[in-house]
């Protein structure tokens, strides 16, 4: 493991995060008041577009009658990630008051309003409240030192082939010159397709690095953004607190359509067409910082479940 890789495990190992979460059960959590008035310190109109964006409820949203009281909110049953990382939030509020949670890889809008990590980009999705949830999974960003133009003409792609989607991408692609496709998992009948695990400095050596969804959104397009390569997807269906259904196509990242069919003229282009190439990581690049300030992002996230326990009737 070289040096890249060794800092990008690093970001990933969960044994500090859990020995932190374990600590923050311990500890007061201080007054929510003094907590808010950081927003001081930011754009407030940049503060409040986003914590609009996430939550979309309006006066008078009626709760439901399941809804969890926020000190039982760490016996639920649910990945232990999803659950700590809302409680990092909720501790600031008083424990009596409730919220509906759906923890996992959601893709519906519930019928009454619940947090959770993922929700459909299209239709109403207002009862859809995000949180940046499994954060230590999905917040990975990297420093990318190899320029874009030192980097292969191809486009390389790694992941669990699970879905009939990215079933359908590799038997169109695996082995296309202009693509290395590789999958990670071995439970399906196309062993000609299995390929070791490859860390994400290999991946930079590629221009383009495929971002497909998975169950809900890409894990890995928030790494991807962050660095000297291009993202390569279809337009997100789903999106988390990294706001992928703001996502510009062809601006944050190269566009291909729903049936993939465009692939080999996309790429081409873009081999062709260098600055333009090269605009779209910079505009990646400025998407990814707005998330990279730990205190604009726990403010950001305080003001989400402040607002959600006013629109459901519960003075804070």
């Amino acid at each position: 493991m070289n040096l890249f890789d060794l800092k990008v495990a690093i970001q990933k190992n969960k044994v500090p995060y859990y020995i932190g979460n374990f600590l923050r059960q311990m500890l007061p959590a201080g007054a929510l008041a003094k907590r808010l008035k950081q927003i001081e310190r930011y754009d407030a109109a940049e503060i409040y577009d986003r914590v609009n964006y996430y939550n979309q409820l309006t006066q008078n949203s009626v709760l439901g009658s399941s809804a969890t009281a926020l000190k039982d909110l760490l016996k639920l049953k649910s990945p232990s990630a999803y659950r700590f990382d809302t409680f990092k939030y909720s501790r600031y509020f008083l424990p009596k008051l409730k919220a509906n949670f759906l923890f996992g890889d959601v893709i519906h809008t519930p019928d009454v309003p619940t947090i959770q990590k993922s929700r459909p980009v299209a239709a109403d999705n207002s009862n859809a409240v995000l949180l940046k949830l499994d954060e230590k999974r999905h917040y990975v960003f990297v420093k990318d030192d190899k320029p874009f133009l030192q980097k292969k003409n191809m486009l390389i792609g790694r992941s669990a082939i699970n879905q009939e989607h990215r079933v359908k991408f590799m038997q169109m692609y695996f082995n296309h010159p202009l693509c290395d496709l590789g999958q990670v998992n071995t439970n399906n009948e196309k062993p000609e397709w299995v390929k070791p695990k490859t860390p994400i400095s290999t991946h930079l050596d590629y221009k383009f690095i495929l971002s497909l969804e998975g169950w809900d959104v890409a894990t890995n397009l928030k790494w991807i953004m962050s660095s000297n390569s291009i993202a390569v997807m279809p337009k997100p269906k789903y999106e988390t607190w990294f706001m992928e259904g703001r996502l510009i196509p062809n601006h944050h990242y190269i566009c291909i359509k729903d049936d993939y069919s465009d692939l080999e003229e996309r790429l081409n282009y873009y081999i062709d067409h260098e600055q333009e190439a090269l605009n779209i990581i910079g505009n990646a690049n400025a998407w990814v910082q707005q998330f990279q300030d730990k205190h604009k992002e726990d403010l950001i996230a305080l003001l989400v479940l402040q607002k959600y326990f006013e629109c459901t009737g519960q003075p804070v």
